[in-house]
């Protein structure tokens, strides 16, 4: 029997003669309406957007979180509700349409999937609330698609009069794609609303002696003072936990004061320690 790997539309299949109706309801499961994927596969996002782009009778564009992990963001749950521009109100277990009227310019096509441009889909997620969570949706898609915040002023410019404009503004004064995941756009932002001027991403610091260049989450390089957001790996992977060790007693060699949070430490907790490792380090330039 010839089997189908990707969703598929079950009535095609069968008028087509690729499968009959016992094998359909024996071997595949409904993901979207006369939309089928085999029994016990789990879909990646790619699968499901191409899922609900046929249950839209192959008409629907892919927007917001569907399309930015469609074009390379990361940290897009697979499991999120596929988002697509289609008029279609009585929309099934899964999907979030919308009715809108995209300009040409605003899509285009991955593959056959029509999906809104990377402009168009910054302009759907900044304007979405809650802020911190919009910001760090906006930092995955710039670091992975290469536009600039200006880029994404300037399309927001041709839409005046759009609901969640000042949210947009909001959240581009935030967005640094140096983030690499949502914890260190967390993080940043945590020391943005504490007061702190605007940490530099992704530092690069030149170590001569190993002739190792690392690169540090955050901090002031003025100050030599530097904010990491380590993960559980940095604990359980032992050959990471070694080279962790390196890296932290170069830094220490060079001058940095590194501050490193760790999962289930309190915002407020952060501060303090930032705080004082400037406080610390501005005593010390006098």
């Amino acid at each position: 029997m010839t089997k189908l790997e990707d969703p598929f539309i079950g009535s095609e299949a069968v008028a087509n003669g690729v499968l009959r109706g016992h094998q359909l309801r024996a071997r595949y499961r409904a993901v979207f309406p006369d939309v089928y994927a085999p029994k016990g596969c789990e879909l990646t996002l790619d699968q499901r957007a191409r899922a609900a782009w046929l249950w839209s009778h192959r008409k629907g564009i892919l927007m917001g979180l569907t399309a930015a992990g469609l074009h390379g963001a990361k940290w897009v749950d697979s499991d999120l509700p596929v988002e697509l521009v289609a008029p279609n109100a009585r929309r099934p277990r899964g999907l979030r349409t919308r009715h809108l009227s995209l300009c040409a310019n605003e899509w285009m096509l991955l593959g056959d999937l029509p999906v809104t441009t990377p402009l168009r889909t910054a302009f759907d997620i900044g304007r979405r609330t809650p802020t911190r969570s919009s910001v760090a949706r906006m930092d995955a898609l710039l670091r992975a698609t290469g536009i600039g915040v200006d880029d994404v002023s300037a399309f927001a410019g041709g839409h005046r009069g759009a609901r969640g404009l000042r949210q947009l503004e909001t959240v581009l004064d935030l967005v640094d794609p140096g983030a690499q995941s949502p914890r260190e756009s967390w993080l940043r932002l945590t020391l943005v609303e504490a007061g702190f001027p605007r940490p530099q991403t992704q530092i690069p610091i030149h170590c001569t002696d190993s002739l190792t260049t690392y690169y540090l989450d955050m901090g002031w390089p003025e100050m030599m003072v530097a904010v990491e957001y380590d993960g559980e790996h940095h604990r359980t992977d032992r050959w990471q936990y070694e080279k962790d060790n390196r890296r932290r007693e170069d830094l220490e060699r060079l001058g940095w004061i590194v501050i490193r949070v760790l999962a289930g430490n309190t915002s407020g907790d952060i501060v303090r320690r930032v705080r004082d490792a400037l406080q610390r380090r501005t005593s010390s330039l006098r």
